[in-house]
């Protein structure tokens, strides 16, 4: 016979899969649909669950799509700062970061995400606040990497916190330009931008870089 204790886990595990599994089904349907044009009927359907138990684990939309984007972040936090704590040079790992922190293609889903969530956040308080939260977190890492090479003696930049700011405005304006394909902004020219920008923040020449 299964203990109380074992029985309760086994109910925590279950709701904790079944919440995973709605966080990832919302994803899929603000991918497809915008986060505008979200509904939980539409989260439901794509899940084959009913709306009510949506709402039992979720207690309206607005808390099923902050914590859709809050658990995204997180993963997406948590891939920058395995890089920040990882081997190489200082070099190295920023140029881990920027490759990173800017679209794979232009059909990113993880950017495409990002740029729908801007343009609701303008509007939509939930939304912002975890905007604010990733972009906050972000710079942080920038700015980490900076003061790890700047101890190590490769960088030279008295102001990491305004470098990280002015490179994740850089690179959030051309990873905009180059997702919504406007003018000749190919994937290897943004990286190159990038490259261009993070070198001249911390004193060195974008030769350093590598090729690819």
């Amino acid at each position: 016979m299964q203990s109380g204790e074992g029985s309760r886990g086994s109910r925590a595990d279950q709701a904790d899969q079944r919440r995973a599994e709605l966080l990832e089904a919302a994803r899929r349907v603000v991918l497809e649909r915008g986060l505008a044009g979200t509904r939980v009927a539409d989260i439901a359907r794509a899940t084959n669950v009913s709306g009510g138990l949506i709402h039992y684990h979720f207690a309206t939309k607005d808390d099923l799509i902050t914590e859709m984007l809050r658990s995204t972040t997180e993963s997406e936090i948590q891939r920058l700062r395995e890089i920040v704590d990882g081997p190489g040079t200082a070099v190295q790992r920023l140029d881990s970061v920027l490759r990173l922190c800017i679209p794979a293609s232009r059909d990113d889903q993880g950017w495409i995400l990002w740029l729908d969530a801007w343009a609701v956040g303008v509007r939509e308080e939930h939304v912002r606040t975890i905007l604010l939260e990733f972009e906050g977190a972000w710079i942080e890492i920038l700015r980490e990497v900076i003061m790890q090479g700047v101890t190590l003696g490769e960088f030279v930049c008295d102001d990491p916190q305004g470098a990280a700011e002015r490179l994740d405005g850089m690179l959030d304006g051309l990873a905009i330009r180059y997702t919504l394909d406007a003018g000749n902004m190919s994937r290897s020219r943004l990286l190159h931008h990038a490259r261009v920008a993070a070198a001249r923040e911390v004193g060195l020449d974008p030769s350093v870089f590598p090729v690819s």
